[in-house]
């Protein structure tokens, strides 16, 4: 991991970057989605952390906090690294969290309509998911370099790398 600038996504925040040298990082992701999205080109991340699949039943609430809710910051997450010169061609997707982290029936487990929410947002925009860490029923935390893509996520005193760097991909051929 390089030792660039710390870029912190909150809980219903997003942000994205062009700068090669700084590395967003998410905490705390249990039923929230983090959606990581990156133009190894132009050198474009960004980041959402979101909390809720929909919109709809907090209409107040949508206008102060867009990021809070899929359906509405996806949209934004991917036009604000447009605004940066990202490609949607080139765009490496990810997604990562959606834990069950309390005992709840299917109806109520927030993490898994999240990803569904999040699937189906991505599918009716023609972006394909590359890779995913989602699941489970352990909190994460996510660390993206912004000019390679890389991708460390740690939960439960583990790391993994998610989305390896163009090199690391290379290599593995």
């Amino acid at each position: 991991m390089n030792t660039g600038t710390l870029i912190t996504v909150g809980i219903s925040d997003c942000a994205v970057s062009n700068d090669p040298s700084a590395i967003l990082v998410t905490h705390a992701l249990g039923s929230c989605i983090a959606l990581a999205i990156h133009d190894p080109v132009a050198q474009v991340a960004g980041l959402l952390h979101f909390m809720l699949p929909d919109s709809g039943l907090q209409r107040d609430q949508h206008n102060s906090r867009p990021f809070m809710y899929a359906d509405i910051g996806i949209p934004l997450l991917f036009h604000g690294a447009y605004g940066l010169g990202a490609a949607k061609p080139r765009l490496i997707v990810t997604a990562l969290g959606g834990a069950q982290v309390i005992e709840a029936s299917d109806a109520f487990n927030i993490g898994r309509r999240n990803y569904l929410a999040m699937r189906r947002i991505l599918w009716k925009a023609g972006v394909m998911l590359h890779a995913e860490d989602v699941g489970g029923n352990l909190p994460r935390t996510a660390h993206m370099e912004v000019g390679s893509g890389r991708i460390i996520v740690s939960s439960d005193r583990q790391e993994r790398v998610i989305q390896r760097t163009h090199t690391e991909r290379s290599r593995a051929v």
